[in-house]
């Protein structure tokens, strides 16, 4: 229930930012849509010392570990209430209370930052590990090698994951690599390699509890691959309707991670269309203080 209420507020506030940036109220943003499953899991599951080195689609993993809305509304204003004082662009944030690590939209750096930081983590003696995510189009990159070649033999505690949502921006997965799937890239580096079904929120939380824990407990890294769509744009800058069918969209939305975790709810009489309602009802008006709140603070000094 608890994870079922989360993306239920992360669709709804990536609609929200999004209309934003349409009326120019904010620069830039980058929705999870169709992937809401990944980053809500990871935050259920993650230790509250573990460390997060996102990409573009897990900033939900800051709210769901506690971070305020309204600082993150502020970050992606750039106002005065943002933690990182508007210096870094729109729906790149982070914040140290919850452990979640700034990132670059150059694709893949924060697989090696990752890495690093769990060798420094076992170095001290921590029970935390490092977790850093990556697209499918990352994996074809200079720095996902790095990690994967380091993460290896170091054998340090990390997990990767890769959100492989069947599109590089423009790019089809089939045209950019030309393995069999993401997840069997681990055995060249001598890590576990999973896949598991991105859409299904339990199948999730199961698979990455399992991992961190391997990790923690000296087991060394794994290379998770969690299968699942973006339906809507990489960005506000991106018009997917140039690349990808809607009969594509339209098939991947019959596995909406939202409607299926609801549909299972529903099955055992926990959730009706009225506890849905007060659901959105509640975050839509949380949502609509903190954009009020937020746009009438002062730029950061």
């Amino acid at each position: 229930l608890r994870g079922y209420r989360e993306m239920r507020r992360l669709r709804l506030l990536d609609a929200r930012m999004t209309l934003l940036q349409r009326q120019g109220r904010i620069g830039f943003y980058g929705p999870a849509l169709g992937q809401e499953a990944v980053p809500v899991a990871a935050g259920l599951v993650l230790a509250a010392a573990d460390w997060v080195f996102p990409a573009l689609r897990e900033q939900g993993i800051m709210l769901v570990r506690g971070f305020p809305l309204r600082s993150f509304v502020a970050q992606l204003f750039g106002t005065s209430g943002d933690v990182l004082k508007g210096r870094q662009m729109p729906s790149h944030p982070s914040g140290r209370a919850v452990h979640q690590v700034s990132w670059s939209s150059c694709v893949g750096p924060q697989l090696s930052h990752a890495v690093g930081a769990a060798w420094a983590m076992r170095a001290r003696g921590s029970t935390a590990i490092a977790v850093a995510f990556c697209g499918d189009g990352a994996t074809s990159g200079a720095d996902f090698h790095a990690a994967m070649t380091m993460a290896g033999p170091w054998r340090v505690p990390c997990v990767i994951v890769c959100q492989n949502n069947q599109w590089s921006i423009s790019v089809p997965t089939e045209r950019q690599t030309a393995s069999r799937t993401i997840a069997v890239k681990a055995r060249a580096y001598g890590l576990p390699g999973l896949r598991v079904d991105g859409n299904d929120l339990l199948a999730l939380c199961g698979v990455l509890r399992d991992s961190f824990e391997r990790a923690r407990s000296g087991g060394g890294p794994t290379f998770v691959e969690a299968v699942t769509y973006r339906m809507g744009a990489h960005s506000t800058s991106d018009d997917p309707s140039r690349y990808r069918s809607a009969e594509e969209v339209e098939a991947w939305a019959l596995k909406d991670p939202i409607a299926r975790l609801r549909s299972h709810l529903a099955a055992k009489n926990l959730v009706t269309v009225a506890s849905d309602a007060a659901i959105d009802a509640e975050f839509a008006a949380e949502i609509a203080e903190a954009v009020a709140e937020v746009e009438q603070m002062p730029p950061p000094e």
